[in-house]
């Protein structure tokens, strides 16, 4: 069966760490994309980042570049979001999908995926 399953989300200060996990089932990761989003509270569903199904190609959207990185286990069939310097704005539901390209902007988008996991929960407050 097709699915994705995030896990790791928490509540965080701001200027700290955290690490989501993707968990994937029912395909391999080696031919296909997998993307990660977030959706703020009010807001819609904005890309982030995405990983390549080779694994040679990384993009993020250029207000998470140099703090959020996209990492893959093939092994564990996961998709790792290690992210730094996390800010209040980025407090949102995160969530990843699987895919068939990875954009880098001004063409990142949530167009392109048709797996979706349900999401995991990231507070960054003091």
């Amino acid at each position: 069966q097709l699915h994705l399953a995030e896990s790791g989300g928490d509540w965080v200060q701001p200027g700290g760490s955290l690490t989501l996990s993707c968990a994937t089932s029912g395909f391999t990761l080696d031919y296909y994309d997998i993307g990660w989003f977030r959706q703020a509270p009010g807001k819609g569903r904005e890309a982030i980042g995405c990983i390549s199904h080779t694994g040679g190609t990384t993009n993020y959207r250029s207000s998470v570049k140099g703090r959020f990185t996209i990492s893959r286990d093939l092994a564990k069939n996961t998709v790792y979001l290690h992210m730094n310097s996390l800010k209040p704005e980025d407090t949102a539901v995160y969530s990843c999908a699987r895919g068939y390209v990875c954009y880098a902007e001004p063409l990142m988008s949530d167009g392109g995926y048709d797996i979706w996991g349900q999401g995991t929960q990231v507070t960054v407050s003091s």
